[in-house]
């Protein structure tokens, strides 16, 4: 399948609390291999590693100008203080993080991050001149009990209270539903697809018809080179947040070959 779209998907790896900087660097070289042969005019690329690899990853990203965005996993919405264990917008600006994902559903299961915290983070990643990734989804309890559209209503409706009015060109949204990730079963594209639809709606009521048209909206939960097309091959769905297969060069990089295939740029077409 194939579509032609004015937003330029991202496929996204979020390597969470994997690898070393030693291990980051060895796959990275391996990633920037694979991408010589993909058109990343088509599709952007970023990596979200631990804050231990940043410098790492970020030298190897400007020395061979990698066509591949910094980003960061996490990050305070406050600027300094006594916050042990936390980092802020500007250090992560200082080593040339583009993108920050806020509120991943773990973030919000483990530490507690509610939805106030995630307007307020998504507020300071803009105020700092980054890209913010925000990210939504609903548990299996949830899901069941037929609430998904609440759920994501509710965290839409939060996240934009922090983002100010002309500043959405920086924003993306990302669809995570809770009982796919990491559970190795992934939404279906009709899943994704209905989800990814019901926040463009939100973002349309919330804002405007135009700014929920031009905003991406990605799906995270279990992609895998098999679905990646088929995914993204969906009208509101532009693109991939990619947990455990992004850990991997070959995995990953069929990914992004799958979803430049689908808008029209197979792989193999160079840059």
């Amino acid at each position: 399948m194939s579509r032609t779209n004015h937003r330029i998907p991202l496929v996204a790896g979020n390597w969470k609390m994997n690898l070393d900087h030693v291990e980051a660097i060895h796959l990275l070289q391996a990633l920037a291999l694979r991408l010589r042969t993909t058109d990343t005019t088509k599709v952007e690329v970023s990596v979200h590693p631990p804050f231990t690899d940043l410098r790492s990853v970020e030298g190897i990203i400007g020395a061979d100008e990698l066509p591949i965005t910094l980003g960061a996993q996490h990050c305070s919405h406050l600027e300094s203080g006594a916050f042990t264990g936390e980092v802020s917008v500007g250090m992560l600006r200082r080593l040339s993080v583009k993108m920050v994902l806020v509120g991943h559903s773990e973030r919000r299961e483990l530490y507690g991050m509610t939805d106030e915290v995630v307007a307020q983070t998504a507020g300071a990643v803009l105020s700092g001149g980054l890209i913010a990734v925000v990210c939504v989804g609903e548990t299996a309890e949830q899901r069941d009990a037929g609430e998904t559209n609440e759920v994501l209503t509710r965290q839409v409706t939060a996240a934009l209270a922090g983002v100010p009015k002309g500043a959405e060109a920086s924003v993306l949204f990302a669809y995570e539903p809770i009982w796919a990730i990491g559970t190795g079963v992934a939404a279906t594209e009709v899943d994704a697809q209905v989800a990814c639809a019901h926040i463009r709606s939100v973002i349309s009521s919330e804002r405007s018809a135009s700014v929920a048209d031009v905003m991406r909206i990605l799906y995270g939960g279990s992609a895998k080179p098999d679905n990646a097309g088929d995914l993204v091959a969906q009208e509101d769905v532009d693109g991939l947040l990619v947990g455990g297969a992004s850990l991997d060069a070959e995995s990953f990089s069929a990914m992004i070959d799958a979803v430049a295939a689908c808008y029209g740029s197979p792989a193999g077409n160079g840059k």
